[in-house]
């Protein structure tokens, strides 16, 4: 019998995947449509830096998403001038674009707190000139704390402060993407266009997760086409209902989203940023999580996708 992709999901080891993936990869470049298709390392915090890359770009990723946040591999106050050198090196070497960092701050918070967020931007942003692919810095992309049921109380003070972001992404040169979340006081897309379009800057936009704004109820070609026109970044997971009726994260493809629907609704608005697979903590904290799994898992549930309306993303 022909071993499938799928096949070999189910058989193979986390190692036999890997070596094994490399050699279907279907395409070498970014898709005609200019969508690259990136997978977020926040899914991978416990392979080697050197490692995740390998196979993010084995499996045919086109692009990577760095995760930065305080004790992970790619905190830019750990991340010394040469493995800086090292990490560019690697996805050149790979062929893997970088389009954001992930670096996670809350910004209505305390004097003091608000300073070492603005010291902690300084040091995103070098990094971010550091280890640059290309012609384009990554954006930074960050979600920004609160409850849901603070946002008319902290929006205003939340609002100052990103004013402050402003100022450092400005000098920096780089765009700051701000995601809503479902937990967070910024969490519905009408707000989120409401304070890109306060700050009125080119250094702030959106990231736009639909999995968000799906347990709100919120279909989603109304929700992305609001956030679209300020959105520089997408995230993808989807939401499963448990048997006690919860919601969790799960990954992209394992839910109902119409991931060729979304796809042919950002090729009509021309959109050309990045599409990034981020697995949710809800999965990766599991205890029979597997990263290289998942990663491969991703690919062949969006593969489809993006062959039925006319894009190579690596895949």
């Amino acid at each position: 019998m022909t071993m499938t992709r799928r096949s070999a999901l189910a058989t193979l080891g986390a190692a036999g995947v890997y070596a094994w993936v490399g050699e279907s990869t279907l395409a070498a470049t970014a898709n005609a449509a200019g969508i690259p298709f990136a997978f977020s390392l926040y899914g991978m915090k416990g392979l080697p830096l050197g490692r995740a890359l390998r196979v993010c770009a084995d499996i045919g990723y086109s692009g990577v998403e760095l995760a930065c946040m305080t004790g992970w591999p790619c905190d830019p106050a750990l991340l010394t001038i040469d493995q800086r050198k090292e990490l560019r090196q690697q996805m050149e070497v790979l062929s893997l674009g970088l389009p954001c960092l992930m670096e996670n701050l809350r910004l209505a918070v305390p004097a003091d707190e608000h300073r070492n967020n603005l010291e902690r931007l300084n040091l995103v942003t070098q990094l971010a000139h550091d280890v640059q692919i290309g012609e384009q810095p990554p954006v930074i992309e960050t979600v920004l704390g609160g409850r849901p049921d603070q946002w008319e109380m902290l929006k205003e003070p939340m609002l100052t402060a990103l004013a402050d972001w402003e100022k450092i992404a400005a000098k920096a040169g780089i765009v700051i993407a701000i995601k809503a979340h479902i937990s967070g006081a910024l969490h519905r897309p009408a707000d989120v266009v409401w304070m890109v379009r306060q700050i009125n800057s080119p250094w702030i936009k959106a990231a736009y997760d639909y999995s968000h704004f799906e347990r709100q109820g919120l279909p989603l070609k109304e929700s992305l086409l609001e956030v679209l026109p300020e959105t520089v970044f997408i995230h993808i997971k989807d939401n499963r209902t448990l048997p006690d009726g919860k919601l969790e994260f799960v990954l992209p493809g394992d839910g109902a989203t119409d991931y060729a629907a979304y796809l042919r609704y950002l090729t009509e608005a021309k959109y050309r940023g990045a599409v990034c697979v981020e697995v949710s903590a809800q999965v990766s904290n599991k205890p029979d999580y597997n990263p290289i799994i998942a990663a491969e898992r991703c690919y062949l549930n969006l593969r489809g996708a993006f062959e039925q309306v006319g894009l190579r993303a690596r895949v």
